[in-house]
Parts: structure tokens; C-alpha cells; sequence
């Protein structure tokens, strides 16, 4: 594995591109990732960029018989991203990664945080899908939401019970915009990309790839795996597709993470910084054939509801944002235990002010007097 030879680039590299080339959208993180990425283009491209992403009823608007109405696009925006690695089509989704983007009212800048997989909650009764509801893990309410009895799962319907828990424990009291991501399209995002330049800050070893990205074969005398392990050594790396994917979903002590699911929410939280960076350099917006590819492959990796707003809609209104000025954010946890045996994750007090502040466009003086808060990139 080569060492990154493009990190770091500011957003000066926008210097003389020409307007063509900045095509404007919205990830998602992500994986998980889902990310916001920001470039604007010509009508050729948005269209056909436009016409690839994935779109559907994610909030239940039409169903509870609103029309889908264009407006204005004004901060303050939060907009829900959910991250997804389906393993087979009736298979009923887990989020896998569960992000939310904060836009303040001067849409200048965004603030990124990740609800735990794990963080134990009351998932409310869902009719649409006969869940009476539950109090559990919050990546089940996506699978709950999503059963269409007699039929596959719906992940369009998952989405929106995952939309009405995450409201309840984060007190937004609406979503903006939401998307679902599918983790195996981003896989040929950043191929399409050519790879991502990205800081691995520890040694980690995977779990399920080999050095050459075959699967690692199953041990055959218990769980886990066996035989040689895919290694990303610390410092600055260049990933391929399969690697920065394999990379994010690592989460064990044993493999080199320490703080389990929050280093790997903080490793999400890197490669969607990252992934951002890389779509912004000159490498890829000056190259009208590789730019087109990462379009397409990352409108296929999207399903998109604005709200009545197109995804073009949101990428202009946040033309403004710079990889730069997305702040990471780590919201910090603890297990919940009934006696020994583990129930979940559950947010440690001081989470509560900081969705205060978010409410009252406070984040700012918050991460000051916070500095833990903020989730280091490197």
C-alpha cells in the first residue's frame, strides 16, 4: 500500500477550474458514510447525475397525503444519512452507519456527528409495518420499519422509522432531507475516483479481507476467520475501493481498535473527509470522463428524498461548504448492561447540551468550551 501522495489539498485548488466543473450534490456517509461533497456543473452533467440518483417517499409525506412542494432552501438544515450494506435483496436492512448533517443558518460551514449503531432506545410502534415497538439497538428500527408482510423488505419504509427514532433522541424536530446509502456503491465512488488519499491514525488489521481483498475463509474449528489479514499501517495512505470500505467497517480491539464502535464511527467520519477532499481535487474535476464516472457511480449509490428539493437543489444551496469546514463531531457513550450481560450503548450526560446547542445554533461557543467534542481527523 503506497503512500497518500495528495492529502491535504485546500480549497484553493478551485482556483481557476472552470465553472463546468463543479458539479454540486450531497453524499452520504458513509457511510456510512454518507458526506456532503459540494461542486457545481453544467446542465448536461446535473441532469444526468440528477437522473441516476435513486428517489422515494423516505419521510412518509405522500402516504400521509402531503405533496412533495419545492421551496426555498434556508438554514438551519439537518439531514439524516443512513448508510447500508444489504447481503442479499430479501435480506430486511440494518443501518449500518446513522449520520446527521448540521447546516447552520449561514450554510457557510456543517457539523457531522454519528448516532451509535448500538445506542440502546425506544423504537416507536410502526403500523405501516405491524411493529408494536421495541426498546433496543436503533440500527433494528431501520429492519423493523422496513417488513412489508408477504413481500421483500421496503428500506424507503425502514427509513422512516429509523427517521422518527433518531428525532426522538436527538429533539430535531424534522429532517430536511434524508438519504440512504448503499455501502457497496461507494466502493465504486472512490474507484471511480481512483482511490482516496487518507490518514489510517493506527495500524488496523482486517477482520475480513485478505491482503489481495479475497474474503478471509471461516475458521473451521469455531467463529471468526482464519489465514492472512488485509493491514492498513499507520500514517498517510492511498485506498482502493475495496480497501477504504473494508478499512471504515473495522470495529474490534483485537484488529487494532481500541474504542470499537466509536473508533469506527470515527474512521467513517475520516473517509467521508477524505472522500470529500478527493472528489474536490483538480484530479478529478478538471477530467470531465473520471468526473462523469463519479457521478454515476455515486447517484447509483443513493436513494434521495429533499423534501420536494431535488439533490441539485441541496448541492447548490451548499455550494458554500468546504471539506475544510466540516467539523467532525464524537458524541461519547457508554454500554448498558442488565447485570453482565450487554444491552447497547447509551450517551453520557453532556450529550443532552449539545443537541441543546445545536437546537439554538450554538454549536460553535459549545465545541469551545467542549474541545472533547470535536472529533479529530488526524
Amino acid at each position: 500500500m503506497g503512500k497518500a501522495g495528495k492529502s491535504g489539498r485546500k480549497s484553493s485548488i478551485w482556483r481557476g477550474v472552470p465553472r463546468w466543473a463543479r458539479i454540486c450534490t450531497v453524499f452520504g456517509t458513509v457511510l456510512t458514510m454518507l458526506s456532503g461533497m459540494v461542486l457545481v456543473g453544467t446542465e448536461v452533467l446535473m441532469a444526468r447525475y440528477e437522473g441516476a440518483v435513486g428517489k422515494a417517499d423516505l419521510f412518509g409525506d405522500q402516504a400521509a397525503g402531503a405533496q412533495p412542494k419545492k421551496t426555498d432552501i434556508k438554514g438551519p438544515l439537518n439531514i439524516l444519512l443512513v448508510g447500508i450494506d444489504p447481503r442479499t435483496p430479501t435480506a430486511a436492512p440494518l443501518a449500518d452507519s446513522i449520520m446527521v448533517l448540521h447546516v447552520p443558518a449561514s450554510m457557510d460551514r456543517a457539523y457531522l456527528f454519528s448516532l451509535p449503531r448500538d445506542l440502546y432506545v425506544d423504537i416507536p410502534a410502526f403500523k405501516k409495518a405491524d411493529f408494536p415497538g421495541k426498546t433496543t439497538k436503533i440500527n433494528a428500527a431501520m429492519s423493523f420499519g422496513s417488513r412489508v408482510p408477504g413481500g421483500n423488505p421496503d428500506a424507503a419504509r425502514g427509513f422512516e422509522l429509523l427517521a422518527t427514532t433518531a428525532q426522538n433522541v436527538t429533539g430535531i424536530k424534522r429532517f430536511d432531507a434524508g438519504a440512504i446509502i448503499n455501502f457497496t456503491g461507494f466502493q465504486k465512488i472512490v474507484d471511480a475516483m481512483g482511490g482516496v488519499d487518507m490518514y489510517v491514525e493506527r495500524e488496523v488489521r482486517s477482520e475480513h479481507k485478505q491482503p489481495d481483498g479475497r474474503p478471509r475463509p471461516g475458521n473451521p474449528h469455531g467463529e471468526g476467520y482464519i489465514g492472512p489479514q488485509a493491514v492498513y499501517e499507520k500514517g498517510n495512505q492511498h485506498l482502493s475501493g475495496w480497501q477504504a470500505l473494508d478499512y471504515v467497517r473495522q470495529r474490534y480491539p483485537k484488529n487494532g481498535v481500541p474504542d470499537s464502535d466509536y473508533g469506527r464511527q470515527r474512521h467513517q467520519q475520516q473517509f467521508v473527509k477524505a472522500m470529500v477532499g478527493q472528489a474536490f481535487s483538480a484530479d478529478v474535476v478538471s477530467n470531465p470522463i473520471k468526473l462523469d464516472k463519479v457521478l454515476r457511480a455515486a447517484g447509483q449509490s443513493l436513494i434521495f428524498s429533499g423534501r420536494g428539493n431535488s439533490v441539485i437543489d441541496f448541492g447548490l444551496a451548499l455550494k458554500n461548504i468546504r471539506p475544510n469546514t466540516i467539523q467532525m463531531i464524537k458524541l461519547p457513550g457508554d454500554g448498558v448492561y442488565d447485570g453482565k450481560k450487554y444491552k447497547g450503548e447509551q450517551f453520557k450526560p453532556g450529550v443532552s447540551d449539545f443537541f441543546t446547542a445545536l437546537h439554538n445554533e450554538q454549536l460553535d461557543p459549545f465545541l469551545l468550551e467542549h474541545p472533547e467534542f470535536q472529533n479529530k481527523t488526524k
